[in-house]
This record gives C-alpha cells, structure tokens and sequence, in this order.
C-alpha cells in the first residue's frame, strides 16, 4: 500500500511541477518540444544504455517474462484487431496498442517492486522485454507508417538501427552480453545525461496538460477507454490466468507479475506519440487515466495475493 501511494506521489509532484512551467510559460511556446526531443534523442538512450549494460540478462529465461509477453502480446493484440475493423490507422493502432499493454516499468515499477514486492529486480523481466522486444518493433512500425524510413528495401530494413531509442537498449544488451567493461570516465557522463529522462519526460507530460479538456472525450473517447481497460483490468487478468492457470505459479511469485502487468501505461509513451506526431492525444489521455485506475487496481490485488 505505501509503496503504491509513495510510487505515484513521485510521479504527480513531477507531472504539477511541468503544468505550472507550462501554465505561466516559463519554457517558452516550445518547451515540451524541446523536453521531449531532449528525452527521445538523448536522454533517453542514454538511460537505456546504462541500465541495460549493467542487467543481468539471465532474467530472460524465466516463467516471469513468458506470462509477461504472453500477456502483453493478448491485450495488444485486442486493441489491434479493434484498431483494423475501426480503421484508426497504422499510427493510432500502434500508439494505442502500447497505451495497452506497456507498462511504467522504470520510475513506478521500480519503487511498487521495492516496497509492495520488496525487490526492485523483479520488475527486470518486463524492463528488458519491452526495451529489447516491444520498443524496436513498435518504433520501427512508427517508423514505416509515418513517412520515417524511405528509399530502397535494405534501408527500411535497417530502420531500428536509426533510431535512437532502440540503438540504445542494443548498444545495452550488447555490452552486458559480451562483459565488457565501461570505463567510468565513459559510463558516468552517460548516466547523467540518462538521469535527465524520467524527469523531461514527466514535465513534457505536465505541460502537454495545459489548455487540454478532460480525458476520454471527443474523437479519440472509444481508444481511449479500450486502451485504459485493457491495461488496467485485462492485462492483470490474462497475466493472473496464464501465471495460475498455465504455469502453476503461486504466492509471492503470482503476486509479482500480476502486480508488474497492473502497472499503468508508461509515460515515455507520450514521447513516442509527440516524436512521431501521431495518437497524442491518446497516448496523453490512455497514461493518465490508467495512472488514477491502476491505484485501486493494485491495491485490491496487494490485499488479495499479498
């Protein structure tokens, strides 16, 4: 319970701090352009890099992160195959498939698994899968779809090799794969230019509140609430019958990855959205929304499995 408050508490102090910069203009008119292009360039893969170079990439193998991208893979392909019969397009689906199933891994999984589970690694499963897994493919869809790659059939093939996001999270596994050794001089800069991405990420977010109407209306209203029920009811619903039902697991090791699959959809989302100019305003109004639902959601599940 405490971990759940103090998790979210962090990450609405943040998000307040970016609406007052945007309410009074302290950043310019283009200060959320230039925090999310700071965090998607940047930051970002600097934090990606140095996360991932010092993983333990033995986590791979595990029941953990089989019901992970099972589950992931069923509520995403949910609001896929309801994005094709509703034609939103190849953009919006994608943004919308994330807002469904990715969740906040980093800055509120790692606190919730310190204090609810009690072990900030259980959350590396999910990290290292949809950094390695989910982000390059659903970049490199964002990347085809919006007019990103373009030229010949072996350039387009070579689109996650362009982008920032994925080239980080490969440059990370590599090194953690191969043991190499990163001299201090090298990996300490990169972790403070990385530090800066939660925060840009968050304060984009606050300013992108500003002058907005509330979520779940107007075009993108039926997304919108697909995404935010997907991600808050479904995906700890199928990751409970495929932890259970599927591979026997029990106890403390059942509450961990319900409670990781109930985490709300991640605010990095929103950069991808703002990056590519595509489903914005679904991606800013899926992550709040499913951020305020997943607080009841995980305190029912801590009072039932804990």
């Amino acid at each position: 319970m405490q971990g759940v408050l103090s998790g979210f508490a962090v990450i609405a102090i943040v998000i307040c701090v970016g609406y007052v910069l945007g309410r009074g203009g302290h950043l310019g008119e283009h200060g959320r352009e230039v925090l999310t292009k700071l965090a998607f360039h940047v930051a970002s893969p600097a934090l990606l890099f140095t996360m991932l170079a010092r993983a333990d990439l033995s986590v791979i193998f595990s029941s953990r992160l089989l019901v992970t991208a099972m589950s992931t893979a069923a509520v995403a392909g949910v609001f896929v195959a309801v994005g094709v019969v509703r034609r939103w397009g190849v953009g919006r689906t994608t943004i919308g498939a994330l807002c469904s199933s990715y969740v906040n891994s980093g800055n509120l999984g790692i606190p919730i698994a310190v204090y609810v589970l009690g072990d900030a690694s259980l959350v590396a499963p999910v990290l290292l899968f949809q950094l390695i897994g989910v982000t390059p493919v659903a970049l490199t869809v964002l990347d085809l779809s919006t007019g990103g790659a373009q030229g010949p059939l072996w350039r387009r093939l070579l689109t996650p090799l362009r982008n920032p996001i994925a080239v980080g999270s490969l440059a990370g596994v590599t090194v953690s794969a191969t043991g190499l050794s990163i001299p201090g001089p090298v990996m300490d800069p990169l972790t403070l230019i990385g530090n800066m991405s939660v925060p840009a990420v968050l304060l984009a977010f606050g300013i992108s509140l500003c002058g907005s109407t509330l979520p779940g209306r107007g075009p993108d209203r039926l997304p919108v609430l697909l995404s935010v029920a997907l991600k808050s009811v479904g995906q700890p619903a199928a990751a409970w019958a495929l932890a259970s039902g599927v591979f026997g697991l029990h106890g403390a090791r059942l509450l961990d990855v319900v409670v990781t699959s109930a985490l709300p959809a991640a605010q990095n989302l929103y950069t991808y959205a703002s990056s590519y100019g595509v489903g914005e305003r679904l991606a800013r109004d899926s992550i709040l929304l499913s951020t305020m639902a997943s607080v009841p959601v995980l305190v029912v599940i801590a009072a039932l499995l804990g």
